[in-house]
């Protein structure tokens, strides 16, 4: 998967590697040119079985290099427009998430992406997932969420489990990173675990 590819040509290359699935992150786009960049992609991309995720307003934070100050909540009417010209598979509609590690609760849109939901008839994608409680999370998907992106928080269990092993020192396998880089995706299996159990994603294929 091709996560927020920000050109078109990314996506294009994407497409052209045989990616099973592209994101095509227009957001910071006026939306026609999004829409048409969009259309454009989900054409080249069914041609060749491949699954195309949209997005549309603007979630805050951090992301790939890409850094936004604020969120702008995507307007249903657009993403309605978005979703029935292109085709487009799912929908990223920025609805109050972060990139990154929030500062206080995050406070999603739960009145409109339910609204949203209704109107595209396709599965919503949530970016942001790392800091979202547990219960807002399962009230996402109860309101046609179907994608939720979780990365931070992973990143965090693999530092804070490098920190730990390199600050005890013992000496053992300290100075080969494969083997550091090894002890510190355990904490990390343990929170995708997690949150396949929350997400009622296990035992789905």
């Amino acid at each position: 998967h091709l996560d927020h590819g920000t050109t078109q040509e990314a996506c294009e290359a994407a497409i052209a590697a045989g990616f099973s699935s592209i994101m095509f992150d227009g957001s910071h786009l006026p939306f026609r040119e999004n829409l048409t960049i969009t259309r454009h992609l989900v054409a080249l991309a069914h041609s060749k079985g491949i699954s195309v995720e949209a997005e549309l307003g603007t979630i805050a934070g951090s992301e790939d290099g890409i850094v936004n100050s604020e969120v702008i909540y995507a307007d249903p009417e657009e993403c309605y427009t978005l979703v029935t010209e292109t085709q487009v598979d799912c929908l990223a509609a920025a609805l109050g998430s972060t990139h990154g590690l929030y500062k206080g609760k995050a406070r999603l849109g739960f009145t409109e992406m339910k609204a949203i939901a209704e109107r595209v008839k396709v599965p919503l994608v949530l970016h942001g997932g790392t800091g979202i409680a547990d219960e807002d999370m399962r009230r996402a998907i109860a309101c046609g969420t179907a994608k939720i992106n979780v990365n931070t928080e992973n990143m965090y269990a693999w530092c804070q489990q490098v920190k730990a092993i390199f600050a005890a020192d013992t000496g053992h396998d300290v100075n080969d990173p494969r083997k550091v880089i090894t002890q510190g995706l355990q904490p990390v299996r343990e929170m995708i675990a997690r949150r396949m159990a929350l997400f009622g994603s296990q035992q789905r294929y």
